[in-house]
């Protein structure tokens, strides 16, 4: 381990985040002098990462870096029942084929901000798909329904009269168990895992473990600056994007947003962002974030596409072509150009304004592109039309 005292490594620990429980234990854990068992399960119910799950990934890095253990946790059995944590309907269950080809994905892209050959990555179902019925009833009777039902998603759909389905009731006893196999001295999660996160100490407790210290981080908002960053809101920022789609969608976030961004995606001081100029701090903001994605290289000249086409307003140097005999509806063009993913993507960025065909807002599905020219979706999507 790193010969880094408690206080320091407190301080490194307890930036961004939202609440520790306790930080006497973890002080105390820390105290032992010996690399602590730090989990972070995900659920691969998504293949692509995003800005939203390095949230977690950049903390699990930090205790890396201060010589600790960590487990990157595939909950690749618990990801076909779906967590309820923040939903009220129940999630749609993924096949095992789904998840484990998102499970591939996950593991290839969290190298790009967790140290590999530090991590050991495990899957849940290496104790979960062997147990027997008897097994699984033994497990359960470590926990009350009772406990269970006092957990707002389920007091919310109850008053509402929308169902609870048994296996989302037991989702949080196999997230504890999963602290009970790893002897986790820490997980972390974000603030809608309370729940899940502290059944993890009872659960262990139980076994007569040590409970795990539960560190909770905030969660991310998307571009939109409401909604939490999620691939179904659209709001999203995938770690894979081409650096200039990263770069025109950092840009694109609010003011406010900024320095909670700074805080929980990158490691520069925030006093110093305090003092800058916004656009300044936010240019800087999307060269950190592509630089950490992609490289400087690519940080650079994303930079200087963006001046450009934005502040120059200028086209990009570079386009998607897409050619038609001049009979295709601008709806049809969107969604087979791959410009937009779906139909109704199409007509709500139609309904918003948000599409233009040689500088002219285009107001109905049906126009018929009967000439070349540069279709345009919000102030980051362009198109070529050839003729």
């Amino acid at each position: 381990m790193h010969k880094i005292d408690i206080d320091k490594q407190i301080e490194i620990i307890k930036r961004g985040i939202v609440e520790i429980i306790s930080e006497d234990e973890l002080r105390k854990k820390l105290g032992e002098k010996r690399p602590l068992h730090i989990k972070a399960g995900f659920d691969p119910t998504a293949p692509d990462l995003h800005l939203g799950h390095t949230v977690l990934l950049r903390k699990l890095r930090q205790f890396q870096d201060l010589g600790h253990k960590v487990y990157f946790l595939i909950g690749d059995f618990t990801g076909m029942i779906g967590d309820p944590s923040g939903r009220s309907e129940i999630r749609k269950q993924l096949t095992k084929e789904e998840v484990q080809k998102n499970a591939t994905t996950y593991k290839k892209q969290v190298g790009k901000v967790l140290n590999m050959d530090k991590l050991e990555v495990v899957f849940n179902s290496q104790w979960f798909e062997h147990m027997q019925g008897l097994e699984f009833g033994s497990l359960l009777t470590h926990y009350t329904a009772t406990r269970l039902l006092e957990r707002d998603d389920f007091v919310k759909r109850r008053e509402e009269g929308k169902p609870i389905f048994l296996t989302e009731f037991i989702y949080p006893v196999f997230q504890g168990y999963d602290s009970v196999m790893l002897k986790a001295d820490v997980e972390i999660g974000g603030t809608d895992q309370i729940f899940n996160l502290l059944v993890g100490r009872d659960m262990q407790k139980d076994f007569n473990q040590e409970p795990q210290v539960v560190i909770t981080m905030p969660l991310l908002e998307g571009t939109d600056g409401v909604q939490k960053m999620s691939k179904s809101f659209g709001n999203y920022i995938g770690i894979n994007e081409p650096a200039k789609e990263m770069f025109g969608k950092v840009m694109s976030i609010s003011d406010s947003l900024m320095l909670k961004y700074y805080e929980l995606l990158t490691d520069v001081d925030l006093e110093e962002v305090r003092k800058m100029h916004p656009k300044e701090a936010k240019v800087r903001l999307a060269r950190e974030i592509i630089t950490q994605y992609h490289s400087p290289a690519a940080a650079e000249e994303a930079a200087a596409e963006f001046e450009r086409v934005f502040s120059q307003k200028e086209l990009p140097a570079e386009m998607p072509e897409y050619k038609t005999d001049g009979t295709r509806a601008v709806l049809t063009v969107l969604v087979e150009s791959g410009l937009v993913k779906s139909g109704n993507e199409a007509r709500r960025l139609l309904k918003q304004g948000a599409v233009i065909f040689n500088d002219v807002k285009v107001e109905s599905e049906s126009l018929i592109l009967k000439e070349a020219g540069v279709l345009k979706v919000g102030g980051r999507r362009f198109l070529k039309i050839i003729v």
